[in-house]
């Protein structure tokens, strides 16, 4: 099972957390942008390459110590289809390189058209009489509020290509409460009937260490509900957005852990791609920068958990 993978180089590399590859332009040293530019223009394809490059050497940098990457399919989009196709080689450069995918698209819909994106990006397309990978992700945040029109045709991808999903439960931006926190008629806020969602569909996708290959989107910057939902979904494994750059630490995340360390994987965008940035370091630094904030990161976490085991 595709997560059951992830859990063996987390274990491996005792290091729970992800790597969140949403670049903007900004982000991207003025060295790597030229360059680009000067193949390319100040133009979609050119932002796209400087995308890419810079996407290839966090990869490099953190291939050994991080067991995976998250990037943002918004911030490839943005650059149209060059931009998509930026996003289709920095997920091929990563799992060349070892690393777990997960695409953060957050999509849903029902019917043939969820079956249209489960297999764009964890599946196979069929072109005449030939079998073809569109995207290749390892993994698919997606939103479950659709309920399970929405779910069963990524479950059905899922099982036959051995991939998971995170679907979105409670997530970490400060107004999800609107929506999530509101009591239901059983008692039930919005999220813990999500989570309970989560897990009937887990049941279809079962894993070796405990969890299935559904997991869910909860948000570091919200504990006590990480704590809550930890014990609601035994069988669920989350992926923690929020720390860092919106604000969660170590003593955050640690309810989404379980006994073993496992549970939860942590994700950190900004405060790894502009690490360099933080420090006040020549821009061809980057990549090493970003490797000392992943290592902090992995250092202050694992401190706080304690040693990953595969039960």
């Amino acid at each position: 099972m595709s997560m059951d993978k992830l859990f063996k180089k987390i274990a491996e590399k005792q290091n729970p957390t992800v790597a969140g590859l949403d670049p903007k332009l900004s982000y991207i040293p003025d060295y790597i942008r030229e360059e680009s530019y000067k193949k390319y223009g100040k133009t979609l394809e050119g932002a796209a390459d400087a995308l890419l490059q810079f996407n290839k050497g966090l990869i490099d940098a953190l291939c050994d110590i991080v067991p995976a990457v998250k990037p943002q399919a918004a911030y490839y989009e943005m650059y149209g289809w060059q931009g998509v196709k930026a996003l289709t080689e920095t997920i091929a450069y990563a799992k060349e390189h070892g690393m777990f995918v997960i695409t953060d698209g957050k999509r849903n819909d029902i019917g043939a058209t969820m079956t249209a994106y489960a297999a764009a990006h964890l599946g196979t397309t069929q072109v005449e009489d030939v079998v073809a990978e569109p995207f290749g992700a390892d993994a698919l945040t997606v939103n479950g509020y659709l309920g399970t029109d929405g779910i069963q045709p990524l479950l059905e991808v899922c099982g036959k290509e051995d991939k998971g999903i995170f679907v979105l439960v409670k997530t970490s931006n400060p107004s999800s409460g609107e929506l999530q926190d509101r009591p239901l008629a059983d008692g039930n806020t919005v999220y813990r009937a999500m989570g309970a969602m989560c897990e009937g569909w887990g049941e279809k996708l079962p894993g070796k260490y405990g969890y299935s290959g559904v997991g869910a989107v909860v948000g570091a910057t919200y504990p006590a509900q990480l704590e809550e939902l930890r014990a609601a979904m035994p069988h669920t494994f989350f992926l923690v957005p929020g720390y860092g750059a919106q604000g969660g630490a170590a003593n955050d995340v640690a309810p989404g852990f379980d006994k073993n360390g496992l549970g939860a994987i942590v994700n950190s965008s900004r405060g790894i791609m502009c690490a360099w940035q933080k420090e006040g370091v020549d821009g061809y630094e980057f990549a090493a920068a970003a490797r000392r904030e992943a290592i902090r990161m992995r250092d202050e976490i694992v401190g706080r958990i304690g040693e990953i085991k595969l039960p």
